[in-house]
């Protein structure tokens, strides 16, 4: 008996090893399972952005070849007019000066890479001036550091030559825009794309109390309004390529009734006004409407619609819907998501409430899709709720895991919005439209100067769609890169002496424009 235990003892650690060879065999085919599927997943995400990559040559290949043929068409053009010119005369010098075909001109200089504009202004504006500190490569100091040409709009002669936006009577040509694919890009690089600020100018906004909105003017990309807690609406024209900017009008446009300042702001997108919204209380105004082309002796310039759909409370969002035809949506505290359309025959503004029970709190912002008239409403309640106008139903309804504060649509993929939210560390979120309650990413920051978060603060976008800028209670700009892995901001500009409300992408300049409650307004040029 004792001859054989052995025997047994060799046998049970053969049978040992087999069972260990066979598990590691098993966590060696588990592991390389994995890692195929990783590299399958890379794999076809690099082809995604190759064929990105392909398309956006292709695009660009062709956009260089129009602008060479239009040069050429230009040249050609100078060349045919200065012939017949010295046949007609020899000593005859022929002028051609170019026009924009944009509604808005201001003045038809080439050398400006902003669309030309026609508005009239009055001398103390000193357009001339302008236009030489334009061209000049280093413009003046005392210009960059904020000296201020300005007049009031009300009690001044040089009222009726105020800035004529876009002539009356005039209709708006529609054009889409170009949906661009973004979303596959999100998260997908270690290192952020750094924006560089080379430099930044400050001027007094010339309110009296803290600014509360900063908006661009749609159509003239020379234009921007702020307003404030003073109740005043200030018209700004951007000068020298972004080193200053000149105040062309201050408009009280303060409620009627309570005297309250305007809570936001949208520009209408002919451009030719500025609509506000105020509060619901005491039966007191609910929306202006500053007319920019109307003169001393045209009417008021500010007037005020009848009609008040919101029953209490303060009205926190306006937003023009991008379609067609005009009409804007506003967003109260009573929980209503009120659209607003445009009777023509009437030139009247009559709302309809889209809802009044989907949000259990006040709703904070509200915008509209691009590619179908979906109205999207975010809420204290933390709700973000689709309605489509089509069938008058909820297309979605999400909630996550604070409140909402604001949201914004990406300008070039359709698909994707921007929530605010009031989680430190988390506030901005992601979205794509079509994955309904599925959250794409998520960026944050650290706020040193106080741990509230305020409604005040305000994102955008870039107008490439790849960047987003986000005030602070700090005295900084945040900026983040939505192709980064990483949730923190990408860079920080340190931009003012207090905290950042807003900070807005100029449409076709590398300057970002920002205010503060330190009651300046921020120039700050990008490369």
């Amino acid at each position: 008996m004792n001859a054989r235990k052995p025997k047994v003892e060799v046998d049970d650690r053969i049978t040992t090893e087999e069972d260990g060879d066979e598990n590691s065999r098993d966590e060696q085919e588990e592991a390389l399972v994995a890692l195929i599927e990783h590299r399958t997943k890379e794999v076809e995400h690099i082809r995604k952005r190759i064929t990105y990559y392909q398309s956006q040559l292709q695009e660009a290949e062709k956009k260089l070849l129009d602008s060479q043929a239009q040069l050429g068409r230009l040249r050609s053009k100078d060349n045919l007019v200065s012939s017949r010119s010295s046949v007609d005369n020899g000593t005859k010098k022929v002028k051609v000066e170019r026009r924009s075909t944009s509604p808005l001109q201001l003045q038809s200089r080439p050398e400006l890479l902003i669309p030309a504009v026609n508005p009239k202004i009055s001398q103390p504006v000193k357009l001339a001036d302008a236009g030489t500190r334009a061209r000049s490569p280093t413009p003046n100091h005392a210009h960059s550091v904020g000296k201020v040409k300005w007049e009031k709009s009300h009690g001044s002669s040089s009222e009726r030559e105020m800035v004529e936006v876009q002539d009356k009577g005039t209709k708006r040509k529609f054009e889409p825009k170009e949906h661009k694919e973004l979303i596959t890009s999100i998260a997908t690089s270690s290192s952020p794309v750094i924006v560089r600020c080379y430099s930044s100018s400050h001027i007094s906004s010339q309110h009296k109390r803290k600014l509360r909105s900063l908006v661009l003017c749609p159509v003239n990309n020379q234009l921007f309004a702020t307003s404030a807690l003073d109740g005043i609406v200030n018209l700004w024209q951007i000068q020298a390529r972004g080193s200053g900017a000149s105040l062309l009008s201050a408009t009280d446009c303060l409620s009627q009734k309570q005297r309250r300042w305007p809570e936001d702001m949208a520009w209408h997108p002919e451009g030719n006004s500025i609509f506000s919204v105020y509060n619901a209380d005491d039966g007191d105004s609910q929306i202006s409407v500053l007319n920019l082309n109307r003169t001393k002796g045209q009417g008021a310039r500010v007037t005020f619609l009848e009609e008040k759909p919101h029953v209490k409370g303060i009205i926190n969002s306006i937003s023009f819907m991008p379609w067609e035809n005009p009409c804007f949506v506003t967003g109260g505290s009573d929980h209503a998501v009120v659209l607003w359309n445009e009777k023509d025959e009437e030139k009247l503004w009559k709302p309809k409430a889209l809802h009044r029970n989907m949000h259990s709190s006040a709703v904070m912002g509200v915008a509209g899709m691009q590619q179908k008239q979906i109205v999207l409403s975010v809420g204290a309640d933390k709700r973000i709720i689709g309605l489509d106008l089509h069938t008058g139903r909820t297309d979605f309804k999400h909630q996550i895991d604070s409140k909402c504060m604001s949201i914004v649509p990406n300008p070039c993929d359709f698909n994707l919005y921007m929530v605010q939210a009031g989680t430190p560390g988390k506030q901005l979120r992601l979205f794509d439209i079509r994955l309904r309650q599925t959250e794409l990413h998520a960026f944050g920051w650290k706020q040193e100067s106080s741990d509230s978060l305020s409604a005040l603060i305000n994102q955008t976008w870039s107008p490439d769609g790849l960047y987003i800028t986000s005030g602070s209670v700090d005295p900084v700009i945040h900026i983040f890169d939505i192709r980064s892995y990483a949730h923190k901001p990408s860079q920080s500009i340190k931009a003012h002496q207090k905290r950042v409300f807003k900070a807005i992408w100029h449409h076709s300049l590398p300057l970002l424009i920002s205010i503060s409650s330190d009651l300046n307004i921020g120039l700050h040029k990008l490369s």
